[in-house]
């Protein structure tokens, strides 16, 4: 309870955790954030890492001058590839036998099933748009790499996605996080980072079921 707990006022606070650890730790930081953003993309047990407040947040302490913008940016996207592409090959591993693995404490069976229908509706612009929502963000690459995708196919969507994620929201942050009224209300937009972009892909799930049954 003690670990979710923390993990819960981790993604809520984020901003302030990240500045406590460069006071701290100072360029290691740049090994946890690689670390973060690889293991939310590489490893579907872990799909409630803060992956788009995180990239905000990240932005916004380049911007006052705690890290260098140009070597978080270069990073992360290597982060983002690196772990879809680890993702994508453990689920190529694993293949169709995922479908009857039970729902369990370290996997998301009814993420799994979103995932899988949305990758069934859309194709490989999964790839990229999952990049902005949390969990089908963490299951796409893997239930590509289940469907067979080739990995030449993939890694276009991937390379393609992972840039287009990163180099937006650390350019957002960096561009506004330092705003005054973004800094008043920034607990707020970490909410709606985390809660929106998950509250519209539920939209698109539901409107694609809704089509198939009418």
């Amino acid at each position: 309870m003690e670990i979710v707990a923390f993990l819960i006022d981790f993604v809520l606070h984020v901003d302030r955790h990240l500045r406590e650890f460069v006071e701290l730790y100072g360029n290691w930081v740049y090994a946890l954030l690689f670390l973060i953003i690889f293991v939310e993309t590489g490893l579907v047990v872990m799909p409630f890492l803060p992956g788009d407040s995180l990239l905000f947040i990240v932005g916004a302490l380049c911007g006052a001058g705690l890290m260098s913008y140009p070597l978080v940016v270069a990073l992360l996207i290597a982060a983002a590839i690196l772990g879809n592409q680890t993702n994508y090959t453990i689920g190529s591993f694993i293949g169709p036998q995922v479908f009857q693995w039970e729902q369990s404490r370290f996997f998301n069976k009814r993420a799994f099933r979103q995932a899988h229908a949305f990758y069934e509706r859309y194709g490989g612009v999964t790839i990229v748009v999952a990049r902005f929502l949390p969990f089908l963000r963490t299951f796409a690459p893997f239930v590509a790499g289940v469907a067979q995708m080739t990995r030449a196919k993939f890694t276009f969507y991937d390379v393609t996605g992972g840039a287009l994620w990163v180099l937006s929201l650390v350019t957002a942050g960096y561009l506004f996080g330092n705003i005054a009224w973004v800094q008043t209300h920034l607990s707020k937009i970490i909410w709606a980072l985390v809660l929106l972009p998950g509250a519209l892909a539920l939209l698109g799930l539901w409107r694609s079921r809704r089509t198939r049954t009418v």
